[in-house]
């Protein structure tokens, strides 16, 4: 097992000199951007639905507003893949509440106005669709132990079920993660939803002890409750869909290192949160790290992160929200920054939130789509026992043959469902172009290549079954 205090001191120096260059640039067009992007990185959003924070903005309480919320969220993934963003984290559990029919808890109010009254519409299966037409990721994101108001909804439902299972701490309530009943509740709703849905992914949000909570276990104890219920929800969801990605939210920083402190604000220690354990132990593919930090608090646990992924997915949050000069009005670039050194040191990014990203907040937005030069696919899940998967498909296209499917700059567009692929091929004309085949585990294997214009690229993909 790597040690989780080994920094390497070279590669700190060189985010350190990375950060240093970056900064000195007065504006982001002055960076100067590689040649090309990766053609693996993750490129993330959270997309809220607490509230209506992100989404959405009107209530769908007649067929009129039902398309009119429909819209608002299309407008949104047109954005984000306008900007390169391949995976979106969709709020689907709120505070005990959810966004879709569910038979364990009660629909949310963000949707149709009205706690526990339905859309008339299923937001989830609809938001899945529409991302991967525009072939984009859609992970759920469940928010685990936080219950809510003590009197609302989410709460009071899960009162009612479990007898003393929720704690109260000051007006909100919590799941009790020392109670076998918490992980065993959370792995019903993880297994609901990866049963009714073709999601790609479920991302655990405050799995971790309430950082208020009286904790009477030893710190030790304390990582076995949490970790024991990652492993029902690991072991259910995996059970199911071996390719749907496990992952969670911690705390941006893992622990105290040598020479950063974490100033009692750590995942390991302070919520007991092992999630780099659960990463070398197989429990989670995929890490968000929460790291709204900039400078010395950032550079060195990012470099922490990378150290002891083992060999799995981790894209640190970026605090977009702290640019808002109604935040911390933090300049552009401490966010542009980090996002060269985390792609310079092989990690992605995530932007917390979308809607600090869509209204540009000091040029974000246009920023990203600058950094993002060619689209991007999510790594390949290398770590995975195969098994049969439906596939996707990837667009490459260039005026050079063959088609160099090795070059990022040449994709057009990644994980197209089968039935997305002709409305693509108009796009071709008049380039050479290169379709390949993926599975859900990310593995891509070629499977089109043909220098033609569009009428004998119908022609052939007509013959093999992919369009009519």
């Amino acid at each position: 097992m790597k040690s989780r205090y080994s920094i390497h001191l070279l590669k700190y120096l060189f985010a350190v000199f990375m950060a240093a260059t970056i900064h000195s640039a007065s504006s982001f067009a002055q960076v100067t951007f590689t040649e090309s992007s990766p053609k693996r990185e993750v490129r993330a959003i959270w997309l809220t639905t607490l509230n209506g924070m992100d989404w959405p903005h009107t209530y769908a309480q007649s067929a009129s507003s039902v398309e009119e919320q429909k819209k608002e969220l299309c407008h949104l993934l047109d954005l984000y893949q306008q900007a390169g963003i391949n995976t979106v984290l969709l709020q689907t559990r709120i505070r005990g509440t959810v966004i879709y029919p569910s038979a364990y808890e009660p629909w949310d109010k963000c949707l149709s106005g009205t706690s526990g009254c339905s859309p008339d519409y299923d937001p989830l299966a609809f938001a899945i669709d529409e991302c991967h037409r525009r072939g984009m990721e859609l992970h759920v994101w469940i928010v685990t132990m936080p219950a809510g108001k003590w009197n609302g909804p989410g709460c009071i439902n899960l009162r009612k079920k479990f007898r003393n299972l929720i704690k109260r701490i000051g007006d909100e309530g919590y799941m009790n993660p020392e109670d076998s009943r918490t992980g065993d509740y959370l792995t019903k709703i993880c297994t609901e939803i990866t049963e009714k849905y073709d999601i790609d992914g479920i991302n655990l949000d405050y799995i971790r002890y309430p950082e208020d909570w009286k904790r009477k276990v030893s710190e030790d104890q304390g990582r076995q409750y949490i970790t024991s219920i990652v492993q029902k929800i690991h072991d259910a969801v995996k059970s199911l869909k071996p390719w749907v990605k496990m992952s969670c939210s911690p705390i941006g920083k893992y622990s105290d290192l040598p020479r950063s402190m974490s100033y009692n604000w750590n995942a390991y220690d302070r919520v007991c949160q092992d999630a780099q354990e659960w990463m070398h132990k197989g429990l989670m593919d995929e890490l968000f790290p929460m790291m709204y930090f900039r400078d010395n608090n950032f550079y060195p646990f990012a470099m922490d992160w990378e150290e002891n992924d083992y060999g799995r997915i981790v894209a640190p949050g970026l605090g977009i929200y702290f640019l808002s000069p109604q935040e911390q009005n933090w300049p552009l670039t401490d966010i542009t920054r980090e996002m060269e050194v985390l792609r310079q040191i092989g990690l992605g990014y995530t932007f917390f939130r979308s809607k600090f990203f869509t209204d540009n907040i000091k040029g974000i937005y246009n920023f990203t789509k600058n950094f993002n030069i060619s689209p991007a696919l999510v790594p390949i899940m290398t770590w995975e026992h195969k098994v049969p998967t439906d596939t996707v498909y990837n667009i490459y296209v260039s005026d050079h043959y063959p088609v160099d499917i090795n070059n990022s700059r040449n994709l057009v567009i990644g994980r197209l469902p089968k039935k997305e692929m002709e409305k693509y091929l108009i796009k071709i004309s008049p380039w050479h172009y290169a379709i390949t085949e993926m599975d859900r585990f990310g593995y891509e294997t070629p499977w089109i290549e043909k220098r033609s214009y569009r009428q004998d690229a119908e022609k052939k993909l007509k013959k093999v079954g992919i369009i009519r």
